[in-house]
C-alpha cells in the first residue's frame, strides 16, 4: 500500500512546501562513453562526411546557370539519372541535418516536445536516438523528456538538502540549479520559524492533558472519540498520537499503536482542546486527586525535554513530526495550511486517511482494488448503471420473470471483490476531477484561450495539479500556478465551487498507474508524444494492462472513447461494450490506426485546427475528437515497432495514443519506458517515477467480470429465480421483536431509541443491514458510515453499542450476528417493511395467492398499503451516501409498480375500473414515471367510457411528457383507445 505520513501537530500554523527534488544522476558506465563515441562518429559521418564525399564525386546539388528551357531539351541519358539521383541525396541530407538541429535544440533546452520535420519519421527518429546518446555522458537522459521527473522524488531528513542536490546537478542545468537552491533556502527558513511554534505554545500555557477513562459497559476510550469530543473532529486523533507518542506512561508503558491505548494513560492534547474532562497545566488542577496531578506533571516534564533530546535523531532517522530543523519536503508542491488554529482545514481525498487498522490488514478483500479509488469508483457507478438497466429491461420485456427483483447475489470471489470496490471507491474524487477538468475548459474557452498539452496529473491530499508540456501562461481563476509555470494547481477547497458545466471533457485520456508519498499519478495517455512502453513479466504487465483498460472503460472525467485492446482483455468488453474493442492481431492493429491517423489527419486540417484540443473547446462536434487509445499487450516485431512509432510520432496531436508491452524491455520507437516489477513497483527512470502501480490481477480481472456478466438478464439462459433473497414469515405467528419502516420515514418500533450523538450512526448502520440480508462486510459498513476512513477501534465499539442495543432473541441468541464468512447479519427477528412488501407480492403472485383469489387481492392491497413514500425519505442531509452506490432506489419503484398492476389486474377482472385506477394512482405516488402504470391507467378509465376523463388524463400525460413527447407504446395506445385525442388535447389545453 502507499506509505502514509501524519501529519505533525504543528501543521496547522506551519506552511508544508513541498517542491521537487532534481532528478537523481545515473553513474554513466563505459558502455555509455562506448554509445556516446559510436554516435558522435555516425553523427560525423552523416553530417560531415556524406557532403563532402558528394562534393568530391557528384559536385554541388546547384547548377552552374538557371535555364529551365535549356535542360527540358536536353537528351535523357544515364548522366541524368545520375544527376537526380545525387539532388535526392543531398535532400534527404538535407532533412537528416534539420532532424538533428531540432532534436538537439529541444534536447538542450529541455523545453517542450521537438518540433516534427515534415516527412521525416525514421529519419528524426535515428537523428533523436543518435543526439541522446551523445548527450547522455554529458546530462541525464531525464532532460530530454517532458519533466515528470520533477515530480517523482522526496526529501526527507535521511536525503540530501536541496541545495546540495543542485549544486551535483550537471552543468547544462544552471538555471534549474538556481531555482532549486532558492527552493531550498526558502524552505529552511520556513523551517526555522516552524520549530520555534511549539515552545511558544508551551509558554502560553496552552498544554492540555487528558485522563485515559476505565471502559463503561462494552464502551473503551479511543483516541478517536477523544479527538471527537475535545477537537471536534475524529480525525484530528494522527495530532494526540503524534504529541504522546513513546512517551511513558504512569504504568511504565509507552504508546506506540493509535488503536492501543490503556485506562490511566494520560495523552497530552493540542492547545485548542476543549472540553469539561480537560486538565490545564501548569494551572492547578482541584478536581483531580493530587496523586493523578502529580503523575500528569511528571508526564508533563516528558514532552518538551523528551522530544528535544530525541531531536537530532529523529532528525537523522527523517521521522516525521519531530520538529527538527530540517523542514519536510513532499510532492507536489501545496498551498500552506490555513492559520484558523485547527491542524489541518483542507478535506483529505477519502484514499489519503489510511488508519492502522485498515493499513495492516485488507480483512480478506483484495487489496489491488482497495487502494484504487478512482477505478473501483468507475466500476462501482458502472455495475450499478448496468444493473439498473437490468431491472428496467427485465421489467419492460419481462426478460427471465425478473421483474421487480433484485440482481442475483453474488458469491465467493465476486462477492469479495464487490465489497472491496465498495469500501475503495472513492465518487467524490471522480466528481472533483472531472467538474474541475470541465470547468478549466469552459474558463479557457471563454477567455478564447486554447487547453495547455497536459502530461500528467497529480491527485494530492485532496489538491490537484496538472503538469503542462509547456507553460501556458497563467491560468483561470480559481486555479493557480504551481510549483514553476508548468504546473496548475486547484485547491480541494476551491474544487468545490465548481458545478456541473455542459462541456466536452477535455482530458478524457488520463488514467491512474499507482501512487507516491499519498501521490496518486494519473499519466495522460492521449498527449504523450509517441509510443509509451511497458516491460517486465507478462502476468504483471498483464495486471497493469487491465486496470488501464477497466479504468478507462468506466472513469467519470470521460465523454465518448474508443479503447482497442490487442493480446488480452477480450472478456473486458463487457465492461463497456460501447468503449471497448477487441482486435485479434497486431496486423488488424495496424492496418485500423494507418486508416485512422489519415481520416483524422484530414478531419483536422478541413476543420482547421492544429489539434483535438483546439478542436474539443471549439463548436465543432464532441465525438469527433474522441480519444481512442490502443493497448497493446502482445509484443511486436521489430518491424511492426518501427511501423507503429511512425504512426504514433504524430498521434499526440490527433488525440491518439499507444501503450505497448515488451518483454524485453527495449522497443523499438518508444518514447516513454516504464517496469513493472514483481514487486507491484512500477518504474520509468528516465522519467524519475518509482510508483506503487496500480494493478487488477488475473483473478480479481475474472470476478469482475462476472459482476457484469451476472448483472445482464439475458446471461443466464433460464433466467434467475425471482424469489426474493430474504422472506418473512406474514401470519400473525410471525410478528417480528424489532419492526424498521424504511418506505418512507424511517421509523423503529421494538426498540428503544438509543441517547446521544450515536443514535443516528446506529441508525444508519441498522438501515444498512437491513437493506443487504445476505450479510455486511465489517469494511463496507465503515467505509459506509465514515467514507474518509476510521480506526478499528472505532468500529468495533459502534458494533458493541448495536448489539447492545438490538439486544437477543428470548433464546439468548443476539439479533446481530457475525457469519462464518465474518460477515454481519440481522436475526429474522429483526425486519423491514421492505422485507415484508417483498414477501407479500412474492406470496400474492407465486405462492398462496396463486390459487386462491381472495387471498391474492389481500395480500397485494396490503402491500400498497405499507407504501408511505421513497426509501428512507427523512433521511438527514450529509448521511446515507453510501445510498448512490445501491439500486434498491430503482428496485422499490418497480416492486411497487409491479404490485400496483398486479392488483389493478385483479380488479379489472372483475370490471372494478374505479378500484383499478385507486391502486393505479396509489402506485404512482412511488414510480411516476414508470409507463406502464400510466397505459394500464389509460386503459382502465378507457373501461369507465368517459371520453371527458379519458381526454383529460391524455392531456395530463401529454403535460408530463414535455418536450421529449409521449412514448412510442403510449402514443400508439392512445391512437387505439382515443384517435382523435390530438385535436382533443390541443383543444383542452
Amino acid at each position: 500500500m502507499p506509505r502514509r505520513r501524519s501529519p505533525s501537530p504543528s501543521s496547522s500554523t506551519a506552511p508544508r512546501n513541498r517542491t521537487p527534488q532534481p532528478v537523481r544522476v545515473r553513474q554513466r558506465t563505459f558502455g555509455d562513453f562506448v554509445k556516446a563515441f559510436l554516435a558522435f562518429v555516425a553523427l560525423a559521418v552523416l553530417l560531415v562526411g556524406v557532403p563532402a564525399a558528394l562534393a568530391m564525386t557528384a559536385g554541388w546539388p546547384f547548377p552552374e546557370t538557371f535555364e529551365p528551357m535549356e535542360w527540358l531539351k536536353q537528351d535523357i541519358s544515364v548522366s541524368t539519372f545520375l544527376s537526380i539521383l545525387t539532388f535526392v541525396v543531398w535532400l534527404a541530407w538535407a532533412q537528416f541535418t534539420a532532424c538533428v538541429l531540432v532534436e538537439m535544440k529541444a534536447a538542450l533546452s529541455g523545453v517542450g516536445v521537438p518540433g516534427r520535420v515534415p516527412g521525416a519519421g525514421p529519419s528524426q527518429l535515428l537523428a533523436r536516438q543518435l543526439v541522446a546518446a551523445l548527450l547522455l555522458v554529458g546530462a541525464t537522459a531525464a532532460s530530454f523528456t517532458p519533466s515528470l521527473a520533477q515530480l517523482g522524488q522526496t526529501f526527507d531528513g535521511n536525503q540530501r538538502p536541496t541545495v546540495a542536490a543542485a549544486q551535483q546537478t550537471p552543468g547544462l542545468f544552471a538555471q534549474q540549479q538556481e531555482q532549486a537552491a532558492d527552493t531550498a533556502a526558502a524552505v529552511a527558513d520556513q523551517a526555522s520559524h516552524t520549530e520555534t511554534t511549539p515552545a511558544a505554545a508551551k509558554k502560553q500555557g496552552d498544554t492540555k492533558f487528558y485522563r485515559i477513562q476505565p471502559p463503561e459497559g462494552r464502551h473503551h476510550d479511543s483516541l478517536w472519540e477523544i479527538a471527537e469530543r475535545h477537537l471536534g473532529d475524529g480525525r484530528r486523533y494522527k495530532e494526540i498520537f503524534e504529541l504522546n507518542k513513546d512517551r511513558a506512561q504512569p504504568d511504565g508503558s509507552r504508546l506506540s499503536e493509535a488503536s492501543l491505548i490503556r485506562p490511566g494513560w494520560i495523552m497530552e492534547m493540542p492547545g485548542d482542546a476543549r472540553g469539561g474532562d480537560l486538565v490545564e497545566m501548569p494551572d492547578d488542577a482541584p478536581e483531580v486527586s493530587p496523586e493523578v496531578s502529580r503523575q500528569i506533571s511528571d508526564y508533563a516534564k516528558t514532552g518538551d525535554g523528551g522530544q528535544d533530546q530525541g531531536g537530532d535523531q529523529a532528525q537523522g532517522s527523517g521521522s516525521e513530526g519531530s520538529g527538527g530543523g530540517t523542514a519536510h519536503v513532499d510532492l507536489p508542491q501545496q498551498r500552506p495550511a490555513p492559520d484558523t488554529g485547527h491542524a489541518d482545514l483542507r478535506r483529505p481525498a477519502p484514499d489519503q486517511v489510511a488508519t492502522p487498522a485498515q493499513d495492516s490488514s485488507s480483512f480478506g478483500l483484495p487489496e489491488a482494488l482497495l487502494t484504487a479509488p478512482l477505478l473501483a469508483a468507475g466500476l462501482l457507478g458502472a455495475l450499478g448503471h448496468r444493473r439498473r438497466q437490468a431491472l428496467w429491461q427485465s421489467a419492460f420485456a419481462g426478460i427471465g420473470g425478473r421483474r421487480g427483483m433484485e440482481p442475483p447475489t453474488p458469491t465467493g470471489d465476486a462477492l469479495d471483490v464487490q465489497d472491496a470496490l465498495l469500501v475503495g471507491a472513492d465518487p467524490e474524487g471522480v466528481r472533483m476531477l472531472d467538474r474541475s477538468l470541465r470547468g478549466l475548459a469552459a474558463s479557457l474557452a471563454a477567455e478564447s484561450r486554447p487547453l495547455p498539452t497536459v502530461y500528467a496529473a497529480w491527485m494530492s491530499n485532496g489538491d490537484l495539479h496538472l503538469q503542462l508540456a509547456q507553460p501556458s501562461g497563467k491560468p483561470p481563476s480559481p486555479w493557480q500556478l504551481g510549483q514553476d509555470q508548468t504546473f496548475w494547481m486547484l485547491a480541494r477547497a476551491d474544487a468545490d465551487r465548481y458545478e456541473d458545466v455542459d462541456t466536452a471533457a477535455p482530458y478524457p485520456g488520463l488514467v491512474s498507474l499507482g501512487t507516491m508519498d499519498d501521490s496518486r499519478l494519473l499519466l495522460n495517455l492521449e498527449s504523450v508524444p509517441g509510443i509509451v512502453s511497458l516491460s517486465g513479466r507478462e502476468e504483471d504487465r498483464a495486471a497493469v494492462f487491465a486496470s488501464v483498460a477497466a479504468e478507462l472503460a468506466t472513469n467519470g472525467w470521460s465523454d465518448r472513447m474508443t479503447i482497442t485492446l490487442v493480446g488480452f482483455g477480450d472478456d473486458l468488453t463487457a465492461l463497456a461494450p460501447s468503449r471497448l474493442r477487441h482486435l485479434d492481431g497486431i496486423e488488424a492493429l495496424i492496418e485500423t490506426m494507418e486508416a485512422e491517423t489519415r481520416q483524422r489527419r484530414g478531419a483536422l486540417g478541413a476543420a482547421g485546427h492544429d489539434s483535438v484540443l483546439t478542436g474539443r473547446t471549439g463548436p465543432a462536434q464532441h465525438t469527433r475528437w474522441a480519444p481512442h487509445l490502443v493497448l497493446l499487450a502482445a509484443e511486436p516485431s521489430p518491424e511492426d515497432a518501427m511501423t507503429l512509432a511512425e504512426l504514433a510520432a504524430d498521434a499526440s496531436r490527433l488525440g491518439i495514443g499507444y501503450l505497448v508491452g515488451t518483454g524485453s524491455g527495449d522497443l523499438p520507437g518508444a518514447a516513454w519506458e516504464m517496469e513493472i516489477t514483481g514487486e507491484g513497483k512500477l518504474l520509468a527512470p528516465l522519467l524519475g517515477l518509482e510508483l506503487d502501480a496500480q494493478l487488477l490481477p488475473a483473478a480479481q480481472q475474472r470476478a469482475v467480470v462476472g459482476l457484469f456478466t451476472g448483472a445482464d438478464p439475458e446471461h443466464s439462459p433460464d433466467g434467475p429465480g425471482t424469489t426474493p433473497p430474504f422472506l418473512v414469515d406474514i401470519s400473525e405467528q410471525g410478528r417480528p421483536a424489532v419492526y424498521a419502516r424504511l418506505v418512507g420515514p424511517y421509523e423503529i418500533i421494538g426498540l428503544e431509541t438509543p441517547d446521544g450523538e450515536r443514535s443516528a450512526l446506529l441508525h444508519e448502520a441498522l438501515a444498512l443491514l437491513l437493506l443487504h440480508r445476505e450479510g455486511v462486510h465489517p469494511r463496507v459498513l465503515s467505509s459506509a458510515l465514515w467514507p474518509r476512513g476510521v480506526t478499528d477501534d472505532v468500529r468495533e465499539a459502534l458494533l458493541d453499542r448495536l448489539r447492545d442495543w438490538l439486544g437477543t432473541d428470548p433464546d439468548g441468541t443476539p439479533r446481530l450476528r457475525t457469519d462464518d464468512a465474518g460477515r454481519l447479519t440481522l436475526a429474522k427477528s429483526v425486519v423491514s417493511d421492505l422485507d415484508v412488501l417483498r414477501s407479500l407480492y412474492h406470496e400474492a403472485t407465486q405462492g398462496k395467492g396463486v390459487d386462491s383469489r381472495a387471498v391474492r387481492g389481500r395480500l397485494l392491497t396490503d402491500a400498497l398499503v405499507l407504501v408511505r413514500g421513497p426509501l428512507l425519505a427523512d433521511r438527514p442531509e450529509g448521511r446515507y451516501r453510501w445510498l448512490t452506490h445501491e439500486i434498491v432506489d430503482a428496485q422499490l419503484p418497480l416492486l411497487v409498480a409491479d404490485t400496483g398492476l398486479a392488483l389493478a389486474e385483479f380488479h379489472m377482472e372483475k370490471n372494478r375500473a374505479e378500484k383499478a385506477i385507486e391502486a393505479l394512482n396509489a402506485a404512482l405516488r412511488t414510480a411516476p414515471s414508470d409507463e406502464r402504470l400510466w397505459n394500464e391507467l389509460l386503459r382502465a378509465t378507457h373501461a369507465l367510457d368517459d371520453p371527458e376523463r379519458l381526454t383529460a388524463l391524455a392531456s395530463d400525460l401529454v403535460t408530463r411528457s414535455g418536450a421529449r413527447g409521449l412514448p412510442p407504446r403510449t402514443e400508439a395506445l392512445l391512437d387505439e383507445l382515443l384517435p382523435a385525442w390530438r385535436d382533443a388535447v390541443a383543444a383542452a389545453g
